[in-house]
């Protein structure tokens, strides 16, 4: 794959959770996100979208919302736990996302807010149709997810330089 192919990026928020005793990190999904997850995983699957990584934070809901959403997909795509993407920053997120092997073209994220919608916002220099119209007026809800796509290298990734090509929450 060359540095000038077109990639995808997807931003996919963690279901609802549960507020419990437990420590934030260790949060598991309320009900209504166990029901939201598979519907979020289903609609990612019928874009068609064949994603070659999943990055899923370490955090119990995350964990827990990829495991509902990824039996909806027609074939798991490689997935890494990752630390790093509890509690991060935008400016985190994308050196994050920057260590990418450019023979990944498509990237799944499974995160947090204000990350999740910091990054969606911070890597659009553009938007198709409504999508930034959308995210802006309804945030990022849990289960949401947002879909950026640019070309060149994951270690050009940076603000400004993806298109926001859609947006997606469970209310849709």
């Amino acid at each position: 794959m060359s540095a000038d192919t077109p990639r995808r990026i997807v931003l996919l928020r963690h279901a609802k959770a549960e507020w419990s005793q437990q420590s934030d990190h260790e949060r598991p999904l309320a009900e209504r996100g166990r029901k939201d997850a598979p519907v979020a995983g289903r609609r990612l699957a019928d874009s068609g979208t064949e994603f070659d990584l999943a990055l899923c934070s370490t955090a119990t809901r995350t964990r827990e919302t990829w495991k509902l959403a990824v039996h909806e997909f027609p074939q798991r795509p490689r997935t890494v736990y990752e630390e790093r993407l509890y509690d991060a920053s935008v400016g985190e997120l994308i050196a994050l996302f920057n260590e990418t092997s450019d023979d990944v073209g498509s990237l799944l994220v499974i995160g947090h807010n204000p990350g999740m919608h910091g990054a969606a916002d911070a890597l659009s220099g553009k938007a198709e149709g409504e999508a930034l119209t959308r995210m802006t007026r309804d945030g990022f809800p849990t289960a949401a997810y947002a879909v950026v796509e640019f070309s060149g290298s994951w270690k050009s990734l940076e603000h400004g330089v993806g298109t926001l090509v859609d947006y997606w929450t469970p209310n849709d």
